[in-house]
C-alpha cells in the first residue's frame, strides 16, 4: 500500500477531484494548508501590495493499493499541472498496514470492500 500526498493549487482542486474519481479513486481526504515556497516577491493587485511569501494550497491525502499508485499519481499530475512555478508536489510514502476499525480487516481489504474488487 502507498500513501500519496499531493500539495496542489486551490484553483486546481475540482479538476484533481474529478480526475481521481475517473481513475476509480473514490475515497480521499483533503485539507487547506499554507506553505512557503521559493518565490519571494510582492504582488500588486488594484494598488494593494500582497505578500506572497506564504502560499495557500490544498493537501490531498490518499491511501491506495500498490497497483493503483501510479495511475493515481498520473491523474493528479495531469489535472494539476499548469507548467508554471507553484504547481505543487506529490509524495509517495509506503504504508505498512491498514486496519478497518469496524470489522478488524487488515491490509488491502481494509481499504476497499471485497465485492468492489477490480
Amino acid at each position: 500500500m502507498k500513501k500519496i500526498e499531493a500539495i496542489i493549487r486551490k484553483t486546481k482542486f475540482k479538476e484533481v477531484k474529478d480526475a481521481l474519481l475517473e481513475a476509480d479513486i473514490e475515497w480521499f481526504s483533503y485539507y487547506d494548508v499554507r506553505g512557503v515556497g521559493k518565490s519571494r516577491q510582492a504582488r500588486i493587485y488594484r494598488g494593494v501590495v500582497y505578500d506572497t511569501s506564504y502560499i495557500e494550497r490544498i493537501l490531498v491525502s490518499i491511501v491506495v493499493r500498490n497497483k493503483n499508485a501510479e495511475k493515481t499519481v498520473q491523474a493528479i499530475v495531469e489535472a494539476a499541472q499548469t507548467g508554471e512555478i507553484g504547481d505543487g508536489r506529490i509524495f509517495v510514502i509506503p504504508i505498512e498496514d491498514a486496519i478497518r476499525i469496524r470489522t478488524g480487516e487488515r491490509g488491502d481489504i481494509a481499504l476497499y470492500n471485497a465485492e468492489q474488487e477490480k
